[in-house]
């Protein structure tokens, strides 16, 4: 009976939350997290914005095809507390990397050899995070590790010159006869401090 009349109380409250959710909703002004899926994964801009702005400040962000993904969650060790013993909040993502259509075959190339202590003998590379507390913002620290990576792998070797080269083995070259120096000096020392019995 008590139950009954407990029910009967709280239906007209999530009515009322009900309604104002339908209200901010058709308004456009509903409460999104920051961590929402749009605002993790922003639309595309159209070309006439991406052409106005200069390439050199802001580089094209690479579009990582989720459903290309495994993405997996497990428990955390990283913070949270008894949270992290409850919750799978760490993410793991994988995929296979030498069918990964969407990452040039030069760029992939490069991921393979720089980052090959990542990837199993399946040929998948696995990127996974446990710095947050939340499940979405570890998701996405993996996607960004992912452009990170890709990133690092399109980007050319800086060339270095004769000059530079021949300054660095000069300078190698100095510090190498200041340290045969210095140690020269400690053994004179050393030596100087033996007592002499004959």
């Amino acid at each position: 009976m008590a139950a009954h009349t407990l029910r009967g109380l709280y239906r007209p409250r999530f009515a009322l939350l009900a309604a104002r959710f339908s209200q901010r909703a058709a308004a456009g002004t509903e409460y999104r997290s920051a961590y929402s899926l749009d605002k993790l994964y922003p639309p595309r801009q159209d070309g006439a914005t991406a052409a106005s702005a200069p390439e050199e400040t802001q580089p094209a962000a690479l579009d990582i095809p989720l459903a290309r993904l495994t993405v997996s969650y497990s428990r955390s060790s990283g913070p949270g507390g008894q949270h992290v013993n409850k919750v799978n909040t760490k993410a793991e993502v994988r995929f296979h990397l030498a069918s990964a259509d969407w990452i040039p075959e030069a760029v992939r190339q490069n991921m393979a050899s720089m980052h090959r202590n990542k990837i199993n003998r399946a040929g998948e590379l696995i990127v996974n995070s446990e710095e947050s507390r939340y499940q979405m913002r570890n998701l996405a620290i993996c996607l960004e590790k992912i452009r990170t990576m890709v990133a690092e792998a399109t980007e050319k070797p800086k060339v270095v010159s004769k000059e530079t080269t021949q300054k660095l083995i000069e300078r190698v070259e100095k510090m190498n006869r200041e340290r045969l120096r210095q140690k020269k000096i400690h053994s004179a020392i050393k030596q100087s401090r033996k007592a002499d019995f004959d």
